[in-house]
């Protein structure tokens, strides 16, 4: 028995490889294939079986170019009804894979179609269990993702109740949990740092197992929920319908753009994403681009950020073209016009206008903030909010930040701040482009504020 998981930080995303006998299966794969192919072609396997826990809604998965590639049958569980084959497992069926059998069990709760798939080794006993969004470390999926469907999110919350107590629960206390999902995940609520666990100890440390008042749990884990990003429910449809194949995509955005080609883009409403560090689009950057370097959650923010439908034009370091217009496709972005050939030199040796942000050191920020000449924004999640910020700071998540930033006052001057410096510097790339014209990022952010003596609240150490 051979059990590998496939981590993609980008999308805070979990897939598996199961092997056994030269027979192999893979659970929850991320749009492209090669990983997987990749894997078999190294241990001289066969995929056998592609298992999808449900209708992932924030990311593409790659199970239908992977059943293309390697005439592995696609395996749903109960509930899931797609416009191209698969096969739907019973509650309760089991399938081998050498001397490995995986029993599906379905457990309706995240979405009405998710299933679990419980793996037993070759003496046959209970050895994992790989949960999909229906469990996390330290957290379960959200119920709120079957938007339109006339489901509320307190029905799917009581089926997720009777799934866990009837289904997990009852499970060894020495079976593994792989999940789909680790932190920053915007799948659930609270996911721990870790990206697997065990029966026993989700038992003792996950809020949600801990519940045997059903009433309390659905309030539980249907409370403070933010709103999903806007891409989800897209993504949900493409996985429940089918897509182009990544191939043909990359062929069709994979483009080099001359400036005049950018420019005649934008003139129609393009966007530019700028995918470099933070460090390099402020030295200089297209006005009115969006800057989410590759270097963090890219995907993640683009979804939650960029209207899935918006023509998008691509600025990258020299190299990074293909990863840039890659990683967006696994979150279904597909009208991407190319890339500016050259990069952003190509654009100053034409010279051609470019603006800059200004960036301060947590020794300046504190000191700026005693002269009391500029307004601060922390633009980290709730939790982090909670937990410790600066005296006197307004707060709007990055998330929000998009419908939000009317709240703001567009002749002031704004100092923001998140935890690192990543994700201050996309909102203040999206303030520049809505008109917030003096925004300074604070570079190494709160990490770096706690070590100057700027005012705090709350102070508390930061786990996330």
């Amino acid at each position: 028995m051979y059990i590998q998981q496939l981590y993609t930080n980008c999308l805070a995303e979990a897939a598996y490889y199961i092997e056994s006998e030269g027979e192999a299966a893979i659970i929850d794969p991320i749009r492209e294939t090669e990983p997987y192919i990749g894997l078999t072609a190294e241990r001289k396997t066969k995929i056998k079986y592609i298992f999808e826990t449900h209708f992932h809604a924030d990311f593409v998965s790659g199970h239908i170019d992977l059943a293309k590639k390697t005439g592995a049958r696609i395996i749903y569980g109960p509930m899931a009804e797609t416009k191209y084959k698969v096969y739907n497992a019973k509650d309760g069926e089991e399938f081998k894979i050498g001397k490995l059998t995986v029993r599906a069990l379905h457990t309706p709760g995240h979405t009405l179609e998710s299933t679990c798939y419980l793996l037993f080794d070759e003496n046959g006993k209970q050895h994992a269990i790989f949960t999909g969004d229906t469990l996390f470390v330290g957290d379960v999926g959200r119920p709120d993702l079957l938007d339109g469907s006339g489901i509320t999110k307190e029905y799917l919350a009581g089926l997720m109740y009777d799934s866990l107590n009837s289904k997990i629960k009852t499970l060894p206390d020495d079976v593994i949990v792989y999940p789909a999902h680790g932190p920053g995940s915007a799948c659930g609520k609270t996911i721990g740092k870790e990206t697997w666990s065990t029966i026993g100890n989700q038992k003792k440390t996950n809020h949600a197992l801990k519940h045997t008042n059903k009433e309390d749990f659905i309030k539980d884990i249907t409370e403070g929920l933010s709103a999903p990003p806007p891409y989800f429910f897209s993504d949900a449809s493409i996985n429940k319908n089918g897509y182009d194949t990544l191939d043909s995509l990359l062929d069709k955005n994979l483009k080099p753009l001359s400036v005049a080609d950018v420019e005649n883009e934008i003139s129609k409403s393009a966007l530019v994403l700028d995918t470099r560090t933070c460090e390099e689009f402020g030295k200089g950057f297209i006005s009115g681009s969006l800057n989410i370097g590759l270097n963090g959650s890219y995907a993640i923010w683009a979804g939650t950020l960029i209207d899935i439908k918006r023509t998008i034009v691509i600025v990258a370091s020299a190299g990074k073209e293909k990863e840039s217009i890659l990683r967006l496709a696994r979150v279904g972005f597909e009208n991407v016009k190319g890339y500016l050939d050259g990069g952003m030199e190509s654009w100053m040796k034409a010279d051609k206008k470019t603006e800059t942000l200004e960036s301060v050191t947590p020794e300046k920020f504190a000191a700026l903030i005693k002269e009391k000449n500029a307004s601060i924004l922390d633009v980290r999640r709730p939790g982090e909010y909670e937990t410790s910020h600066v005296k006197g700071t307004e707060f709007i998540p990055l998330a929000e930040l998009n419908e939000r930033a009317t709240e703001l006052n567009p002749d002031a001057k704004y100092l923001v701040y998140c935890r690192t410096g990543y994700r201050s510097v996309i909102a203040a790339s999206l303030l520049k482009l809505k008109g917030i014209r003096n925004v300074i990022n604070v570079s190494e952010g709160i990490v770096g504020i706690r070590k100057t003596n700027a005012p705090l609240e709350e102070q508390a150490e930061i786990t996330n």
